[in-house]
């Protein structure tokens, strides 16, 4: 049955032209090439877990193997502590984020007790704490004016480079397109999902042809490093595997 059916698809090819066999290897070619991004995507993704990216740790019940029943009554009530420090533990909380945006200064304008105007330069005392929030639109629209400018030594005209944050002809910026390939390629959203992100952060629409175009350009970029990687644990570790 098989061998009939290549039989009569080779008869359909040697009725074709020239022009549309081309036609088909091209297209073939381009499905090819298509199937191995998906390839390469799909083995980045189940590579990666809490230890080696931002994955949660809560994605990988299911590859977690059941805990080995405790041998003594110490180790039993090792794992039945709480999450989190101990009773009597001294604390390590991490202060800060190394950086401050914004300085926000909260001055009283009356007095909690009597009701009266406080002199806001009779500061006392300052308490600090740093705080990460998310800003009302954390996108923002940059148009650029890139100026042609003529020397006037040589009279010859030069242009301004473009901004190392964009890319010119294309109306998203580097970290936002980045951020839509993790979305898109990582994270596994629909593209309506980061049509609805976008909206929130920034008020601003993208079509899907747009955020599929930004996915593929994503993943195109990011395979020679993958390419590089695996060659890197092929010369220097023989032993493990490169799909582990």
């Amino acid at each position: 049955m098989k061998q009939k059916a290549a039989q009569d698809e080779k008869a359909q090819l040697n009725q074709l032209s020239k022009e549309e066999l081309v036609q088909l290897v091209i297209e073939g070619r381009k499905k090819l090439k298509e199937l191995e991004e998906r390839i390469v995507e799909l083995t980045i993704s189940l590579n990666l877990d809490s230890k080696n990216s931002s994955k949660p740790p809560s994605t990988e019940l299911l590859k977690k193997s059941e805990k080995p029943k405790p041998t003594s009554q110490s180790e039993e009530s090792q794992q039945k502590r709480k999450p989190g420090g101990q009773p009597g533990h001294p604390g390590n909380t991490r202060k800060g984020f190394n950086r401050v945006d914004r300085v926000s200064i909260l001055s009283p304008s009356q007095c909690q007790h009597c009701g009266s105007a406080i002199n806001q330069t009779a500061v006392i005392k300052t308490e600090k704490q740093q705080v990460a929030q998310l800003v009302a639109r954390p996108i923002e629209i940059v148009e650029y004016h890139r100026q042609h400018c003529q020397c006037a030594h040589c009279g010859q005209v030069s242009a301004a480079p473009w901004d190392s944050e964009m890319i010119p002809g294309q109306d998203l910026g580097i970290k936002l397109q980045g951020l839509l390939g993790w979305l898109g390629t990582y994270a596994h959203l629909p593209y309506e999902k980061p049509q609805e992100l976008l909206w929130e952060l920034g008020e601003i629409e993208v079509g899907v042809g747009t955020l599929v175009t930004t996915n593929q350009r994503v993943q195109r970029g990011i395979v020679p490093s993958v390419t590089q990687l695996e060659t890197w644990i092929q010369e220097t570790q023989p032993d493990i595997p490169v799909d582990e």
